[in-house]
């Protein structure tokens, strides 16, 4: 039965249908239990099983997110990046979702996906869009930009979002290994970001700069008496 459920689930998720299949795989754990579905998933394709997770609906519980395995979410969120997705926003809720749920140990998670080719690459798209405040992190221990103040660090307490901020702050002080490879690429991409801005400003200035320029006026066309031949006779 295992076997055919999982068959049908893959067919499902190629149909697009990600809700039949996952309703699948629920009924295999209602009917043979957590350990039937755990089995179940580390057969499913990496993608396939990203099919389900990215679909994750925070409105309800997924007994997928619950029960799927560090190391088959690594694959998933490593396959994530094939998406090309550049908001990231689906990888951000997938995460979020898995590393913080409540039974879960989150360090393990990371392991596995520093441990997996393309894992730290995933978690850089995670942070994407908060380098400035990462970068800032690094050597001032908080997020806040405008604090550089002895004593301004912050601790795992206050930053307990199940976000952007609770993660960063478990790489730097948990995961300094997989956080060297991470921020140094999160710096450059910030610098390159800053530099286009920069241009983009100047040539916005520029561009403002022509407008305002008075224009000058066309001179007048000098109007002249048409020349009369004198052998012509006049029509008077």
């Amino acid at each position: 039965m295992t076997n055919a459920l999982v068959v049908k689930a893959a067919n499902l998720i190629r149909n697009g249908d990600i809700a039949g299949a996952e309703f699948a795989l629920v009924s295999l754990a209602e009917t043979e239990g957590d350990y039937a579905l755990v089995a179940a998933l580390d057969t499913l394709p990496p993608k396939d099983l990203l099919a389900v997770i990215r679909e994750y609906d925070t409105s309800k519980e997924s007994v997928v997110n619950l029960l799927v395995t560090p190391e088959q979410f690594a694959r998933a969120v490593v396959m994530e990046r094939l998406y090309g997705d550049h908001s990231h926003v689906r990888l951000r809720g997938m995460v979020n979702a898995v590393l913080f749920r409540d039974d879960s140990h989150t360090g393990e998670f990371l392991e596995a996906i520093g441990d997996v080719d393309g894992g730290c690459e995933a978690l850089i798209d995670y942070l994407s869009d908060r380098d400035e405040e990462v970068v800032h992190f690094v050597t001032y221990d908080t997020f806040n930009v405008n604090r550089t103040e002895e004593g301004d660090a912050v601790d795992k307490s206050e930053v307990s979002d199940r976000d952007w901020k609770e993660l960063t702050w478990l790489l730097k002080h948990e995961h300094a290994d997989m956080f060297e490879q991470i921020w140094p690429v999160l710096k450059k991409r910030l610098k390159e970001r800053l530099r286009r801005e920069a241009e983009l400003e100047l040539q916005e200035q520029k561009n403002l700069e022509q407008l305002d320029r008075p224009t000058a006026r066309p001179a007048a066309a000098v109007q002249t008496a048409p020349v009369v031949d004198p052998g012509e006779e006049s029509a008077l």
